[in-house]
């Protein structure tokens, strides 16, 4: 089985993740953001990823060091599970609508951390959750999973449909990526040998 167990404590937050990318795509999560902890089931859900995550923040402040830490130690956790990458498809991709919505996900377990983000929110905020929290939270995961990831919202005009779809999105593009390729078993998918 594919699993990792990650804690990271600072003086801001402390995070415990584990997750198991051979699951059913089972949540348990409590991180304190409840709109953080609704995006994160989208994840588990259709990334088929059972992902329990549990955070203790400064959110009296605000949920910024949360959700950025939050996304920086599931990075973390799946660097440590992927470990040197053989075997795996190492690319994904998804398309997902939500009514008026269109969102795309492409992801590269390349090694190299990379972020193209592109969502013209429509609002600044959805509910109690800053919209601009999406981007930190994606920053903090490829940095410390070393992968590219490029976003785009194509299209929508509800701010919660934008968000969501791009959470659903990325959680189908890394099932893809995670899959194990029946005819590269062992192989590191890459030219040079190494990822």
């Amino acid at each position: 089985m594919r699993q990792a167990d990650v804690t990271r404590n600072t003086s801001e937050t402390k995070i415990q993740i584990a997750i198991n990318l051979d699951g059913t795509g089972k949540a348990e999560l409590a991180t304190g953001v409840p709109f953080l902890d609704h995006m994160l089931d989208q994840i588990a859900r259709h990334g088929m990823i059972d992902l329990k995550v549990v955070a203790n923040g400064d959110t009296h402040i605000d949920d910024h060091h949360t959700v950025e830490d939050v996304g920086i130690t599931l990075g973390q956790a799946f660097a440590k599970v992927v470990g040197d990458k053989a075997g795996i498809t190492r690319y994904g991709h998804s398309y997902v609508p939500l009514d008026e919505t269109l969102s795309r996900v492409v992801i590269d377990f390349s090694g190299r951390p990379g972020l193209e983000f592109n969502v013209p929110f429509t609002r600044a905020r959805v509910g109690d959750f800053d919209v601009d929290l999406s981007i930190e939270f994606f920053r903090g995961f490829v940095n410390h999973a070393g992968v590219t990831l490029h976003i785009d919202n194509l299209r929508g005009i509800n701010a919660h449909h934008q968000i969501e779809t791009v959470f659903k999105a990325f959680g189908r593009a890394l099932r893809m990526a995670l899959a194990i390729d029946p005819r590269a078993s062992g192989v590191v998918p890459s030219t040079k040998g190494s990822l």
